[in-house]
């Protein structure tokens, strides 16, 4: 199978544009691995992308279709064509339109199209759903490239909405476009920046090849940081043997508290963590049988959704010596990409009425188990990715301890060592086969401006207006939307040569803590007010001590790992400090349908007395989708006014586009199920990005709206959370994320411990 993912990358020069300029491609085409860093801040030029896509939908008449499309994305604009306009000069889009920071854009998972799997990415319209549509890609590497590139345009369009008036008047007179309505006339919109053109993919023909049997060769050039999680766990983890160039790990804390032993196998893959997590999700029989000693023989039972499956396996007991029955078993699959691009899979024993036992096969189960695949950073002259693969697997303790000790070689006879086997079987599947780790070397073509250049004021009739999910609003107030520059791509680079600095002063970093400057986020000139916890009353109860459960707690933040003061130089993190905000109540909220603006609601603590006196408090209603809903509200109160030309004054009276791109989570299990902790994670998340985010800002305070339910993988994550809720400890740490050095170290703004919840001591409210 050729490698179709590799990108170069086309800079182009020139200061004027070409008036009256086709629809058609540019001069020179090429592809590029650089991330898009918005250049738009000094008016230098835009990011271009383009490349093939297949569109899923339904027709007039019920049909459910799939085209394949040539998408392009020019700025904020948005463009869908038939064929490649480079390849057909003058050809018309038939769908075109405009990018806001109302739309959202998630993973649907990977999904069975025609006999093949397909990456799926859905689009709507926050403020309007019934604006939505579906595109779809051949590999999770491209899915999240073009991820990437929706979010450039929406920097886009937020940086020249802040430009100025006049370009805030252009921008609403533009429409959107609708993937799922008729098609239009389109308007041709352009404008005379440089561009910087970004193909991802390549042609059609190697799109519908793979969409029969995509089978793991996506390829990235992108490599993210290969940092632990942001907050600091419990896990002590132990080497205790090397089998093929593989570790092998045991949880010491975890196996001297005499519960089931914790071991995991990790090793170093040459390719990207796109293909690697293609790999292993690949259900093809020839190729599993290739690295795969225990579960090559695997077929699909059920798709649940695109994140979710079911899948049915059999293998013979003659690798196993002493068993003389054939055996079958059944587990699920469920799989996520984080936002620093790690790829987790989690793999548990299963009951489905498709797969009852089989005459002839001994049913068995597969011990839980879960995938992690990272991308490491190597040096800016390798082009070989390379990618972190560890397996973590529940085993029996006494199995476990006789191997360890006295090395039986009955274990290498056992299922969990053949499912420990699987990173080393795939790390020689993947040098064994250059197909799926060549890479093409960056190239960089110099060409002249793009013929996609126009007038800005060049505009064709309109039947019906264009729609892209989006509406572009009036007010864009913010300065900070646009602070990815170019300095960016520089610290990137700088990234890569100071690693090892950063590792050098690991020890020191770890023992700083980031505490935030008072004076400096909330105003220096009121006198603080006495926020006593007495005054205030909250559904959930406040815990007395660390054994009280279905309580809540705020711990301090030296157990998450926040970005330090010297960060944009060496990625150095160091440990939080106390939180700026103090948490004075939780409500624990049961509802028919989830609740906005619940702050307004008379029985929230906003609106009481004591809550009115505050100087600011800022809200966080996490809306959980379950049957009831829930909703976990968290008041965080300042004793004074906040400052407004900090960085919390800025997110607090910002736009939406700058509190999406800016609020930040970070979660802990700290007590509970291991499957549960790894689902959960311990990397932060910016929120705005993951899920949908509604903001209040009323009077002394602000509410954001969290809508857990609004992304696929959340609800799962959340499903499997709420089955164990009872039984885990969670903390959560909020904070705003540090983009600029003035804005550096951050400081976390608040934090919670919720020990052990139960469901139903949810108070109701009423909508």
């Amino acid at each position: 199978m050729a490698s179709w993912g590799v990108l170069k990358k086309v800079v182009s020069e020139g200061g004027s544009s070409e008036s009256g300029g086709s629809e058609g491609g540019a001069d020179d085409r090429g592809l590029s691995n650089s991330s898009s860093t918005n250049s738009t801040s000094g008016g230098g030029g835009i990011f271009e992308y383009f490349g093939w896509v297949y569109h899923l939908g339904v027709n007039s008449i019920g049909h459910e279709y799939c085209h394949l499309r040539y998408l392009c994305i020019r700025g904020k604009y948005v463009e869908m064509y038939k064929r490649d306009p480079q390849e057909n000069p003058g050809i018309k889009p038939i769908r075109r339109g405009v990018i806001g920071h109302t739309l959202m854009v998630e993973e649907s998972g990977r999904r069975k199209i025609n006999n093949g799997d397909l990456y799926v990415l859905r689009f709507y319209n926050r403020l309007d759903e019934t604006r939505k549509g579906e595109i779809a890609c051949a590999t999770a590497g491209e899915a999240r490239k073009w991820m990437e590139a929706f979010d450039q345009a929406k920097q886009q369009a937020d940086y020249e909405l802040s430009r100025g008036g006049s370009t805030r008047n252009k921008l609403n007179m533009e429409n959107e476009i609708d993937l799922e309505g008729h098609r239009p006339r389109v308007r041709h919109y352009a404008h005379g920046l440089k561009k910087k053109l970004i193909k991802i993919g390549q042609g059609p023909e190697l799109l519908l090849r793979q969409s029969s049997s995509l089978d793991g060769s996506g390829r990235s050039d992108v490599f993210f940081e290969a940092n632990g999680g942001d907050a600091i766990e419990a896990n002590e983890w132990k080497c205790v043997r090397t089998i093929n160039g593989v570790r092998i790990f045991e949880d010491v804390a975890r196996s001297e508290s005499g519960k089931g032993v914790l071991v995991k196998a990790v090793g170093v893959v040459d390719a990207s963590a796109d293909t690697v997590f293609d790999v292993v999700l690949s259900l093809v029989r020839h190729r599993r049988y290739e690295w795969d000693p225990l579960t090559g023989d695997l077929e699909l039972i059920d798709s649940v959704n695109g994140h979710y499956d079911v899948v049915y396996g059999i293998f013979y007991p003659r690798y196993l010596s002493w068993w003389q029955s054939k055996r079958d078993f059944v587990f699920s699959r469920q799989w996520s990409r984080g936002q620093d691009g790690t790829y987790t899979i989690l793999q548990f024993p299963a009951v489905h009425k498709k797969r009852p036992p089989k005459s002839g096969y001994r049913r068995t189960k597969i011990n839980p188990s879960t995938w992690e695949i990272r991308n490491l950073n190597t040096s800016s002259s390798s082009n070989v990715a390379k990618c972190l693969v560890t397996q973590t697997l529940e085993i029996n303790t006494k199995g476990w301890f006789k191997w360890k000790k006295d090395y039986s070689p009955k274990f290498e006879k056992t299922m969990p060592f053949a499912l420990l086997s699987q990173v080393a079987g795939l790390k020689e599947y993947v040098g064994a086969n250059p197909a799926l780790t060549s890479e093409s070397p960056t190239t960089i073509i110099h060409s002249k401006m793009s013929k996609f250049s126009a007038s800005i004021g060049e505009v064709e009739n309109t039947e019906a207006p264009d729609e892209f999910y989006d509406a572009i609003t009036g007010d864009s107030s913010s300065e900070d939307d646009d602070s990815d520059d170019d300095s960016k791509e520089v610290n990137k680079k700088r990234k890569i040569k100071l690693k090892n600095v950063s590792w050098a002063i690991a020890s020191l970093a770890l023992k700083r803590m980031s505490a935030p400057d008072a004076n400096k986020e909330l105003n220096p000139n009121v006198t603080p007010i006495n926020l006593d916890p007495c005054q205030f009353h909250g559904s959930m109860n406040r815990g007395k001590d660390e054994n009280d459960t279905n309580s809540w707690t705020s711990p301090s933040g030296t157990g998450f790992m926040i970005r330090g003061k010297t960060y944009l130089k060496d990625c150095t993190k160091v440990k939080g400090g106390d939180p700026l905000l103090k948490l004075v109540a939780v409500d624990w909220f049961s509802m028919e349908n989830c609740v906005d603006n619940i702050a307004l609601h008379p029985k929230c603590l906003v609106q009481s007395e004591a809550g009115k006196k505050i100087p600011f408090i800022l809200v966080i209603n996490l809306q959980v989708p379950a049957r009831p809903n829930y909703s976990l509200v968290l008041y965080y109160a300042a004793d004074r006014p906040v400052n407004k030309n900090s960085l919390l004054g800025k997110f607090v009276d910002g736009t939406d586009m700058f509190r999406d791109s800016r609020f930040k989570l970070i979660p802990s299990i700290v007590e509970g199920y291991w499957m549960v902790k790894r689902a959960v994670g311990t990397k932060a998340c910016l929120l705005g990005k993951a899920v949908t985010c509604k903001y209040l800002r009323q009077d002394n305070f602000l509410e954001i709206d969290v809508d857990i339910g609004s992304s696929s993988v959340a609800r799962s994550v959340i499903g499997l959370v709420l089955g164990y809720v009872t039984s885990i400890v969670v903390d959560l740490a909020i904070l705003i994320e540090a983009k600029e050095e003035a804005e550096l170290p951050e400081y976390i703004l608040g934090t919670v411990r919720l020990n052990r919840v139960m469901l139903d001591s949810a108070v109701a409210l009423e909508n």
